[in-house]
């Protein structure tokens, strides 16, 4: 989506990361990782671009695996909010 959107090349960070006894650690959500992800796993979703000079942004969600599929533990707006 965000190469889609013309941004590809300011797609700097991963994707993800597991969340358990330490804020970063595997599994990272990166193309080329190859553990499989099983029930009772956390992980981020924290997709961002960077435009130099500029600004970055990034949208941050916290999943869980569940048996069925993912679920987002936070409930945080998507809409633009803007400050000052």
């Amino acid at each position: 989506m965000i190469a889609h959107a013309g941004y590809g090349d300011q797609f700097i960070h991963r994707t993800g990361h597991g969340i358990g006894l330490a804020t970063h650690e595997p599994p990272n959500m990166v193309e080329g990782e190859t553990r499989a992800l099983r029930p009772g796993m956390c992980f981020s979703i924290e997709p961002g671009i960077y435009l130099a000079g500029r600004f970055g942004v990034r949208v941050e969600d916290i999943v869980t695996v569940t048996e069925d599929g993912g679920r987002r533990l936070n409930d945080a707006t998507r809409e633009l909010q803007l400050v000052g």
